[in-house]
């Protein structure tokens, strides 16, 4: 029985197949364009015919800059790429590397050539690059004074910054002459030392762009000393200032928006800086506020005439406790003297006076006894009101109270 493999599996070996095959790694097919689209992501896609057959064609974002010239249904064009198979479709078809359009092949081949030799030359390294200023005062043009690229440019940039001073040199920007007239400008606006210069013109074919394609361009805008924006033509259009240049603008309009930041957006930003500003500000300030507040607090519980107050306040209830304290010991001893003269009173002979009794004294010894006592004996009386002298007729003991019982 004899193998069995997947659609995977024989799409891969024929990927190999064409791997393999050297002719078909560079290769230029040369027939006419059909069903040319301009993918969002950059690519392109289209048919490359001829009488009788047709094959599949892709060229890249990564390879559009081998495309001098806006592609269109019907070009006549030499695709050079490869050719591969497409292994999820199982189909081939040409990856293109470049394109050249059919009467154009002498001026394109002069350009790859310059092209070669300028990035040999280091003309096109990052490390040459001048940052565009992110604020610019005075933009300097060399362009056709009579060309859309101007107007364009006049337009954009007043709408985004109406203060930017635009100065204007009237250059050649095709045909004869135009070389000379494009570097002369360049030389005369880096003598006035603008912020930026854009150097550039609206589209047209290979032929009318040739002039920012000349080496004499190239070098002088390489020898610029003031940052230069090269804008040639439409997007699709690809020039040796573009790649000299210290910034790329695919149109004389994008050169404009490159150049000129909108001055609205700064001014949002300085109106978003100062909120934040005032907002911090504030925030700072209650939080300072607070602080000379607690420190006042601080202050004024700490500062010597609180000090005196607070001692002040306790002396006064140290005094006021003292007063209470013998406020109560007063009334304690006034209490306790009243018992005492209750029972001094209960034991006061005057007293006893007062209830009816009265005391006896014979001479100056009291009478306790009748034994004290003889008949005829004087004895001093004392009562309530005064006292008797009194003469002692008899005496008479007192009955003994255990008899009774």
């Amino acid at each position: 029985m004899s193998s069995v493999y997947s659609v995977t599996q024989i799409n891969g070996y024929i990927k190999h197949l064409f791997q393999q095959d050297f002719m078909l790694t560079r290769i230029s097919v040369r027939g006419e364009v059909s069903n040319c689209k301009y993918h969002g992501s950059g690519h392109i896609y289209f048919t490359l015919k001829d009488q009788t057959s047709s094959i599949g064609c892709v060229m890249f974002a990564s390879a559009r800059r081998g495309l001098a010239f806006p592609m269109r249904d019907g070009d006549r064009v030499t695709v050079t790429g490869s050719i591969d198979v497409y292994e999820r479709d199982g189909r081939y078809q040409m990856y293109a590397r470049s394109i050249v359009k059919e009467g154009a092949g002498i001026l394109y081949e002069r350009f790859l050539a310059l092209k070669a030799d300028l990035e040999d030359m280091g003309m096109f390294a990052e490390e040459y690059k001048q940052p565009i200023p992110e604020y610019v005062r005075t933009v300097g043009i060399v362009t056709s004074p009579t060309g859309a690229a101007v107007q364009d440019i006049r337009n954009i940039a007043g709408r985004r910054n109406p203060f930017v001073q635009l100065i204007l040199y009237p250059a050649l920007v095709q045909g004869e002459g135009a070389v000379e007239s494009i570097c002369r400008g360049i030389a005369a606006l880096d003598a006035l030392h603008p912020d930026v210069i854009i150097v550039g013109r609206g589209g047209g074919s290979l032929e009318d762009l040739w002039a920012f394609n000349e080496e004499a361009v190239a070098r002088a805008i390489f020898q610029c000393s003031t940052p230069v924006i090269s804008a040639v033509g439409h997007e699709t259009d690809t020039s040796i200032s573009d790649y000299v240049a210290d910034l790329y603008a695919p149109t004389p309009s994008a050169a404009a928006e490159l150049a000129v930041k909108d001055i609205r957006e700064t001014l949002n930003r300085k109106e978003q800086y100062r909120i934040r500003i005032r907002s911090l500000l504030e925030a700072k300030l209650r939080e300072q506020r607070t602080l000379l507040e607690a420190r006042r607090s601080r202050l004024g519980y700490l500062s010597p005439e609180n000090r005196i107050r607070e001692q002040r306040r306790q002396l006064m209830d140290l005094e006021q406790r003292l007063q209470d304290a013998a406020f109560r010991s007063l009334e304690e001893k006034r209490m306790q003297l009243q018992i005492r003269i209750g029972r001094m009173k209960g034991c006061s002979p005057l007293d006893r006076l007062n209830q009816g009794y009265s005391f006896v004294e014979k001479g100056q010894e009291p009478v306790k006894s009748i034994s004290q006592i003889r008949a005829g004996d004087l004895l001093n009386i004392y009562v309530r009101d005064g006292s008797i002298l009194a003469e002692v007729k008899e005496t008479a003991e007192a009955p003994d109270p255990a008899a009774k019982k």
